[in-house]
């Protein structure tokens, strides 16, 4: 293996292991207080509490799955170059289909069960029942479901295509990011004037699916030219300033327009100037996040060697974080302290025990074929 290809392994695995961290915190400030659904909530009686779990949360919606999805698309192009169709589609179903169907039928039922416990229902009885009714609960695995699916349109765009190339040696302009931010936020206010923010179809939250897509795409488009790899510190920095002044921007219109006092903000879907505006406001924070994490994990000087122990943990960290995220939640749910408190002991420890508990997992035979 040459210091290239190690290097590009090492800072992309280790931003791996991060947006999996923030996806844990994520659902965890959800859990306490924040803005989104997950299977057990505690709502806080601060309204700063509610303001902050809501800002960092929305602040996480807008780049962290994108940025997976922009993941994936990069390392699918170049694990089609190098395996081909069959083992490629192969791969995709053994390493996204059975997670899926292990989650959606056991684990996600067993979390269920689980945060059932805090409205008194028995843990045993309630998941046998939910298993024996077959309940089929995706959670987090509605990104595995929905990368198998972009997976199997890409393969088709290969096959379609045949021996030509997919893309040239691309690699994108300022312009070009700009074009697709504006693309991105517009495709977000159209799909949710059809499925608002909040509702699912077939599974999931489409209204979020217009970055997943953009990003997707950009991951296959510009992975012949190894742009991931070699993004420049100017162009990065740029992005990031584009991110730090859209971020208060929301929010700020939000104030102006009386939200905090019980002003109706529609920010969900429908024709509405906060539902554009928020369409609009995920991709120009995203684009610099994302930029700026790919060129300051690359450029970091002598990491520490322990991320390479927790960087094959990631995606088994990611499936069996919802069930450490809701017990440790029942356990501090009685506990006399503010939910920011709770947040903070019960989100590192949720990040450490799925780390930890995914160690054995793969230690099991076979399971790093499939994780």
């Amino acid at each position: 293996m040459t210091s290239t290809l190690t290097n590009r392994t090492d800072f992309l695995d280790r931003i791996r292991v991060v947006l999996t961290a923030l996806v844990i915190l994520h659902h965890t400030a959800i859990m306490f207080g924040g803005s989104g659904g997950w299977y057990f909530r505690m709502e806080t009686d601060s309204k700063l509490e509610r303001i902050l779990f809501t800002l960092f949360a929305s602040v996480n919606q807008a780049f962290f799955m994108g940025f997976f999805f922009l993941l994936a698309g990069y390392f699918s192009a170049m694990s089609y170059d190098k395996k081909g169709s069959m083992r490629f589609i192969w791969d995709r179903l053994l390493r996204l289909g059975l997670p899926i169907l292990f989650y959606g039928f056991v684990l996600g039922p067993f979390t269920l069960a689980l945060a059932r416990i805090h409205d008194h229902k028995p843990f045993f009885d309630t998941w046998a029942s939910l298993i024996i009714l077959q309940t089929f609960q995706i959670g987090p695995l509605w990104f595995a479901a929905a990368l198998l699916f972009f997976s199997m349109v890409y393969l088709l765009v290969r096959l379609a295509l045949g021996t030509r190339k997919l893309t040239a040696n691309l690699v994108p302009t300022h312009l070009v990011l700009l074009l697709a931010a504006l693309i991105t936020g517009a495709g977000a206010f159209a799909l949710r004037l059809w499925v608002p923010v909040g509702q699912e179809l077939w599974l999931m939250q489409i209204g979020y699916f217009s970055s997943y897509i953009v990003l997707f795409a950009g991951g296959c488009v510009f992975a012949r030219s190894r742009w991931l790899e070699h993004i420049d510190g100017t162009m990065a920095k740029r992005w990031l300033l584009v991110s730090l002044l859209t971020i208060p921007s929301l929010f700020i219109y939000a104030i102006l327009a009386g939200a905090f006092q019980g002003a109706p903000f529609e920010t969900n879907g429908g024709w509405s100037l906060p539902t554009l505006a928020y369409a609009f406001w995920e991709p120009f924070v995203a684009w610099g996040i994302i930029l700026s994490m790919l060129w300051r994990f690359r450029v970091a000087q002598n990491p520490s060697p322990r991320w390479r122990n927790w960087a094959p943990r990631a995606f088994a960290a990611y499936i069996i974080h919802p069930p450490v995220v809701v017990t440790l939640g029942l356990l501090l749910s009685d506990w006399p302290i503010p939910h920011s408190v709770k947040f903070l002991v019960a989100g590192s420890a949720a990040v450490v025990l799925s780390f930890a508990i995914a160690w054995p997992i793969l230690a099991i035979p076979g399971m790093r074929r499939i994780l």
